[in-house]
């Protein structure tokens, strides 16, 4: 039996949930899911410049936990802009929402 997931901590996100080329219907393009704690890892080590460690102790992962959402939400981003597909943020399944008041 596998280990339970530990919850992240990721802040809420409040923009856009759906980013797809433009033109084509929604219906005829392919989804691809970037869950919340891929997009806080990437936020966390991209645009803030934190290294994993440090965005690992802000989402109360491990810095093993933070490098496999960075390699897992880049891949996906990535094939969403080349392959022209939908991306949706979802909320994931294993995360509790930082307040940001």
């Amino acid at each position: 039996m596998p280990r339970p997931r530990k919850n992240c901590r990721c802040r809420p996100h409040h923009g856009d949930r759906v980013f797809k080329p433009r033109s084509i219907p929604m219906s005829r393009l392919t989804a691809i899911n970037l869950t919340l704690s891929e997009l806080e890892a990437m936020r966390h080590c991209d645009l803030d410049g934190l290294d994993q460690e440090a965005a690992g102790r802000n989402m109360a992962v491990s810095r093993g936990t933070v490098q496999r959402l960075l390699k897992s939400g880049r891949a996906k981003v990535l094939q969403a802009l080349i392959h022209s597909k939908a991306l949706i943020i979802a909320k994931g399944d294993h995360h509790e929402t930082l307040r940001t008041d």
